[in-house]
């Protein structure tokens, strides 16, 4: 007996461990603060901890905890209650010498129009980055010695303040707009903005009286326009040396690429469209998907009923969905063909490249619908990882535990501004407390079935265009146009090749689509069986602009204007 207390009275002791006891100066506190605390730790000082953060081989430490109303001189701690990757807890963090420092991602509070109240961190121009968003703190880089065996305390100080971010300006040729969603701001219960990029066709100031059909791009968040260069390449500029690519001078290459299409753009014969890329950073990602959904409230309605119209008064666009068109890769290419399903009237062709998982059979490595769990297939004895991200050759550079646990270090309730995250925001159900519904437990990676029958009939776009052929088919055919390379690094083929046994399927009438797949290409090929990939990648614009400029003719009604714009 005596043996059995003294074993509870050892075990309900904590153990003893490091911990960390964080104030923020008095100059930089003005109130109640929430928001993710990170703690960071390198053992390298080539750049601050916070840029250190990925889900490569490289990455180093982080944990996270959650604070609210942290009033002025107070102090919060992180210790061995918070989460980490990709070590998970202190006490199990290697002893050795490490740069440390904490930031502190702030949340903002949103009553919601669902009666629901949020804290979310709201974009501030910087397309949804913890570490760079102007107005998070954070404190000095410090070498210290972590024992996670020592029982002490360590102090650390928030001084510093990320500064605003300045916005880009007007030249002759790329404009910038910002409105205000009546939509959106309805929603969301503060006011809310999207924004674009637009890049104005040559000869636009001489022409007068052309109206022109839109390129509408969609992608991450684009600080300005991309990819467009009035000027030679910096002789002077030093070569940097891409890692994904093994190229040293890539940025001397991206320079030529740019100022090659600023060539193409003023040139002869190049179709004179309006080129446009959408801003729709929001609380949770860097992007919306541009779909209506029950978590970020309708971009989808917003972006093609009021930003573009808008844009299309305002520097003259022909403002018919038979002269618009939608591109992009990755996020961008998911988009590209949503918005062409579900708008199908208002776009008149989509050039989706590398979409991301276009049919939930194949979430990346994962089935929601039929799989159990979301980190480890079924088995009666093993355990092994479903892989989330590869090179070329099929090298394995992070499992789908590790991404998602990176994701839940840097904040809960679905709020890491990350890739699982951003899904699951957009695709899921509002939950009671107003957040998204996991698809699939963070920790423990179990699916949730009936999460997934809505993420189905509402956003499984190969679903979606088999289920509602009948009604929309004729507005469809010969409109979707899919590009992937069969060894994207996320998996994403996977999910195009379900796709297009579907599409071939499909009849009364024809899809008329097509689909077309790069030998041994990553992420994000884009239908260039001419170029290597880190060359196609930086041609999205003149690729698929002269691509759709070829087609439209077949597409557009009778008595359209297609010429007026081809000066």
């Amino acid at each position: 007996m005596k043996k059995l207390l003294y074993l509870l009275l050892f075990f309900a002791i904590p153990s003893q461990a490091q911990t960390f006891r964080i104030t923020i100066d008095v100059s930089l506190h003005t109130g109640p603060l929430d928001g993710r605390l990170l703690l960071l730790f390198a053992n390298n000082d080539k750049s601050e901890p916070r840029f250190q953060i990925g889900d490569n081989l490289q990455t180093q430490q982080v944990f996270g905890v959650d604070v609210e109303g942290w009033q002025p001189g107070t102090s919060r701690s992180v210790d061995v209650q918070a989460f980490g990757y990709p070590v998970e807890r202190l006490k199990d963090m290697p002893a050795g010498d490490y740069y440390v420092q904490v930031l502190l991602h702030k949340y903002e509070t949103f009553h919601l129009k669902t009666g629901q109240t949020v804290k979310l961190p709201m974009d501030r121009g910087e397309g949804q980055h913890w570490n760079i968003a102007p107005g998070n703190i954070y404190s000095q880089t410090v070498k210290l010695h972590i024992d996670p065996i020592v029982n002490n305390e360590i102090a650390l100080t928030i001084s510093k303040i990320i500064p605003p971010i300045a916005l880009p300006a007007d030249t002759r040729y790329i404009k910038h707009i910002r409105i205000q969603s009546k939509l959106l701001t309805e929603f969301w219960g503060r006011p809310m903005y999207l924004g674009a990029n637009i890049l104005l066709p040559g000869g636009f100031e001489e022409h007068r009286k052309v109206k022109y059909p839109m390129a509408i791009f969609h992608g991450h968040f684009p600080a300005d326009f991309e990819g467009f260069r009035t000027t030679v390449p910096d002789a002077n500029l030093k070569p940097d040396t891409s890692a994904r690519f093994h190229i040293t001078g890539y940025n001397r290459i991206e320079q030529q690429e740019a100022y090659d299409f600023y060539k193409q753009w003023t040139g002869p014969k190049f179709p004179r469209v309006l080129a446009v890329e959408i801003q729709h950073a929001n609380p949770y990602y860097d992007d919306s998907y541009a779909v209506n959904s029950a978590n970020l409230g309708p971009y989808g309605d917003a972006i093609t009923y009021e930003l573009i119209p808008e844009i299309e008064k305002r520097f003259r666009g022909i403002g018919k969905g038979w002269a618009r068109f939608v591109y992009g890769g990755s996020t961008g290419g998911w988009e590209a063909l949503a918005v062409q399903v579900l708008y199908p009237d208002e776009y008149n062709g989509s050039y989706a490249a590398c979409p991301d998982p276009v049919d939930f059979h194949h979430y990346t490595t994962m089935n929601i619908y039929k799989d159990k769990n979301a980190y480890y297939p079924e088995s009666d004895f093993k355990k092994t990882p479903r892989p989330g991200e590869r090179d070329y050759l099929g090298h394995v550079q992070a499992t789908l535990k590790e991404i998602n646990q990176r994701e839940l270090a840097l904040g809960t309730r679905s709020r890491s501004g990350d890739q699982f995250d951003i899904w699951e925001a957009v695709f899921s159900p509002m939950d009671k407390d107003g957040y998204p519904k996991r698809i699939f437990d963070k920790y423990t990676g179990a699916i949730d079935t009936s999460v997934a029958n809505y993420w189905r009939d509402n956003f499984d776009l190969t679903h979606i265009i088999k289920r509602d052929w009948p009604k929309i088919g004729n507005k469809l055919k010969g409109k979707i146009h899919i590009y992937v390379g069969d060894m994207d690094t996320y998996y994403l083929n996977n999910a195009v090749y379900t796709a297009e046994d579907m599409l071939k399927k499909l009849s009364n009438p024809e899809c008329n689509c097509q689909v077309d797949y790069g030998d041994r290409a990553e992420h994000c090929w884009n239908g260039d069986h001419t170029q290597p990939n880190y060359i196609s990648r930086l041609r999205y614009h003149q690729m698929f602009i002269k691509k759709w400029a070829g087609e439209v003719g077949g597409r557009a009604p009778k008595g359209a204007d297609l010429k007026s714009w081809r000066y």
